[in-house]
């Protein structure tokens, strides 16, 4: 995200990166007097009728914005202050009472804010003031421009900072280019800071460019910056408190496309829930054929198939518990964990050993030494194997040469 600040006038851009379908805007009227109508953008549902606002804009002209950003674990400095019980009314109650920075802090300093440990937060007003809200410090500033991304500025050399693509673009479409508040202007500086994947097209979900003066957004869908779609808070807020589906005011867009009909476990409760008892077949049958072979003599090739099933469930409860493995570049480089990394290689252990394990295995299912139910089992087995091959090409885990 950034901000620019040019006399009078501030524009704030967001970039909302996420995988998510749903993305919505939605118009809430001031509750009582003396607050404010906002409005919001976000793609999070948290119930039915209810998303997490990820950015927005009130009518005293400010506008916020929410990052992912991963700040150390440390001893809570807030242990007395208020606990935020639920993030969509913290968050909406913010722009329904505040106009100002100060007003902002105030509020905020109300509140533990450190359970938002993989987030960062912007607010900036209409005069071009700014509050970072990291989870457990604040800073402000008021430099006529502003760029933010994916980490917390108190503990992030700029340096660092600049291995960011998406924040090392912005700053330097900003130095390159002499600076002015128009929205050609801004929606190219969005466009630079946009992130569009070659695997599966997917990134930048969202660009909302807020004008804080004349209370106007102007929305883009999907990193397509050739058409964008102008809403007038005031005008809105006239109607009543309304929501609307942001794919559809758009043209349709393949990538898109793409991204709606991709099944993960993630998207898809199916294939998450069937992972389960997949796994648990897995098991069974790798405690099964260990006591057979125990027991018998065995080719030495099939005596891998436990070990195989058991690389294999490992690997299953790392697809259910990271969602960036289905996106980003195969195989998997995960920044936290080297064995997450490491087991980002099991589609190709799995497909390398496949061919070997069929020859043997066919060889020696057709010697007719192993009885019915081991043959039915080791089949069985195999066509596991066949299956998670299958899936683990769809979603693209092999797909080294993109």
């Amino acid at each position: 995200m950034y901000k620019i600040t040019t006399g009078p006038k501030t524009m704030v851009g967001c970039n909302e990166d996420a995988w998510r379908t749903t993305s919505v805007i939605w118009f809430e009227n001031a509750g009582k007097a003396g607050e404010y109508g906002a409005a919001f953008t976000g793609s999070r549902q948290v119930t039915s009728n209810r998303t997490a606002p990820q950015s927005g804009m009130n009518e005293a002209g400010l506008v916020f914005s929410r990052l992912a950003a991963y700040y150390p674990r440390q001893n809570n400095p807030f242990p007395n202050r208020l606990k935020i019980t639920d993030e969509v009314d913290y968050l909406s109650d913010i722009l329904h009472t505040c106009s100002t920075i100060e007003e902002v802090k105030s509020y905020i300093e109300q509140y533990d804010h450190s359970v938002f440990r993989d987030d960062v937060y912007i607010y900036i007003d209409r005069s071009g003031k700014y509050l970072v809200v990291e989870p457990y410090t604040l800073i402000e500033g008021d430099e006529p421009h502003y760029v933010l991304s994916n980490f917390c500025p108190s503990i992030t050399a700029n340096e660092q900072a600049r291995k960011l693509a998406r924040y090392r673009n912005g700053e330097d479409y900003l130095k390159a280019h002499p600076v002015n508040i128009s929205l050609a202007f801004c929606s190219a500086l969005s466009d630079t800071m946009h992130v569009c994947r070659s695997r599966n097209g997917d990134g930048t979900l969202l660009t909302s460019i807020w004008d804080s003066q004349e209370l106007l957004v102007n929305l883009y869908f999907y990193h397509q910056y050739d058409t964008t779609v102008q809403f007038n808070l005031k005008e809105e807020l006239s109607k009543g408190n309304h929501r609307i589906s942001i794919p559809g005011l758009f043209p349709e867009n393949p990538e898109f496309k793409r991204l709606a009909t991709y099944k993960t476990p993630f998207n898809t409760p199916f294939i998450r829930a069937g992972m389960v008892p997949l796994a648990g077949i897995l098991v069974l049958f790798a405690f099964i054929v260990g006591v057979w072979q125990f027991r018998h003599p065995t080719p030495g090739m099939l005596r891998l198939v436990p070990l195989i099933n058991g690389i294999l469930i490992v690997y299953l409860f790392v697809l259910a518990t990271n969602p960036y493995i289905f996106y980003f570049d195969a195989p998997y480089q995960h920044h936290g964990s080297v064995w997450i990394t490491a087991s980002s290689y099991t589609p190709f252990v799995v497909l390398l050993a496949m061919f070997p394990l069929l020859c043997f295995g066919n060889r020696w299912l057709k010697s007719g030494k192993p009885k019915p139910w081991v043959r039915n089992l080791l089949i069985s087995n195999y066509l596991i194997y066949l299956l998670l091959i299958f899936s683990f090409a769809y979603w693209g885990l092999y797909s080294i040469w993109d």
